[in-house]
């Protein structure tokens, strides 16, 4: 399995070019926006979104045949569905509104005394500098509540080599450590992770290793089964672009029986127990909008019909340029090479730029959508391309960042 994007050009350089426009105008973003903030929450194409608002009127139309009687075999299509494109048994993946919800459902169990992997003083979770904020938040709340040590590898760029990387990541591993969390594409910096080698390494050493995967889905291509993860959490909304509340968890069977369900309900002592336990505890939260699970399948549908692997190598090579002239007018120093990039990227801007300053100023002045944040000591800029981008937002987003760096 590859993790980059370059791979997918293959095969397609003899088909006629993408029709822009056409593709354009299947998204509902404002026209007078240049949004390159996919990352954050996505976009759900129209056709997707009606897709949604189609299983809402089923539902409404007669709330209890859906809820009370189709509804476990309309999430099981959904999850093959699901399965299929991710690479993944289906009764291996269970649906959740965001990953941070589906980890959060982890780390409760590893705070639990009986399970066989619960946390205690002095144990370690290793995890990297390129974390997501709202996951180190809930890393640092399981060390407080079970005396667990967080170790934060710290990773000088610019990166380079995978193998060092790597190395560099697996040398904070000691005879205490029990998790292994990494990103597969990380928020911050929008770099893809070499994460193969060290899901080896660690099942290999029987530490359980939970990949933070919200960006992959749909972004870079998944199996799951060959990764040798034990757990992987990946939003549906983002990349995919499925509704918003469409995201999921894969757990390795051998791991799924000491998952007790973040919110316990009928599928817990279940009177009828379907084929898994795992989904049985997990799927059935109470009564809540599905339709973003059972959307799924479409968003899958909607890129298979506009040959979606070709609008992610357009815009990684979007990313890739866009990257390269906002380093050209910084001169400030990249984060890791081209190949570690999909279709984010971020880069360093000059010392003294208020990263909030920055960003509203984008948005007041030039309408552009676009995240200006903090990370480590540097002030990053991070772009998102997605298939209703071009060239002319990049220009915009250049001409806006000349003038305002100057004006700085």
């Amino acid at each position: 399995m590859s993790s980059t994007i370059g791979d997918e050009n293959a095969g397609w350089d003899d088909h006629p070019p993408l029709d822009q426009d056409a593709l354009r105008q299947h998204f509902l973003l404002e026209p007078d926006v240049v949004y390159l903030n996919h990352g954050s929450f996505g976009a759900c194409p129209r056709p997707v979104f009606e897709a949604q608002q189609a299983w809402q009127r089923r539902l409404e139309r007669e709330p209890v045949q859906m809820l009370g009687r189709d509804i476990q075999d309309l999430m099981a299509d959904a999850r093959r569905a699901l399965g299929d494109y991710v690479g993944a048994p289906a009764d291996d993946v269970v649906f959740f509104p965001n990953p941070t919800t589906a980890l959060n459902m982890v780390a409760h169990n590893l705070m639990r005394r009986d399970s066989p992997f619960a946390l205690k003083p002095g144990d370690e979770i290793v995890t990297t500098d390129h974390e997501y904020g709202a996951l180190m938040r809930m890393w640092r709340y399981v060390c407080r509540q079970t005396g667990a040590r967080l170790v934060v590898v710290p990773t000088p760029i610019p990166l380079s080599s995978r193998a060092a990387f790597v190395d560099r990541v697996w040398s904070h591993v000691t005879d205490r450590t029990r998790v292994l969390f990494i990103s597969h594409i990380t928020s911050p910096t929008a770099l893809i992770f070499p994460i193969e080698k060290l899901c080896q390494r660690a099942r290999d050493a029987d530490i359980l290793t939970i990949v933070d995967g919200a960006h992959a889905p749909g972004h870079i291509p998944l199996n799951l089964s060959a990764l040798n993860v034990d757990v992987y959490a990946g939003a549906l909304h983002k990349w995919l672009m499925a509704p918003k509340g469409a995201a999921f968890l894969y757990a390795h069977p051998k791991i799924q029986a000491w998952l007790d369900p973040l919110v316990v309900s009928w599928g817990y002592e279940a009177d009828q127990p379907g084929p898994s336990q795992f989904i049985d505890y997990h799927e059935w939260q109470g009564t809540r909008d599905m339709s973003p699970f059972l959307t799924v399948p479409a968003a899958i549908r909607f890129q298979e019909e506009h040959q979606w692997q070709r609008v992610r190598s357009r815009c990684h090579d979007l990313a890739v340029r866009t990257r390269a002239r906002i380093h050209a007018l910084t001169g400030q120093p990249v984060l890791a090479p081209p190949d570690w990039l999909g279709q984010m990227a971020a880069a360093v801007l000059p010392p003294g730029v208020d990263p909030h300053w920055l960003q509203r100023q984008l948005w007041s002045m030039f309408r552009i959508e676009v995240p200006v944040h903090w990370w480590q000591n540097y002030a990053l800029i991070r772009v998102s391309f997605q298939g209703y981008n071009d060239e002319e937002d990049a220009n915009v987003l250049l001409h806006a960042l000349r003038i305002l760096l100057t004006k700085r």
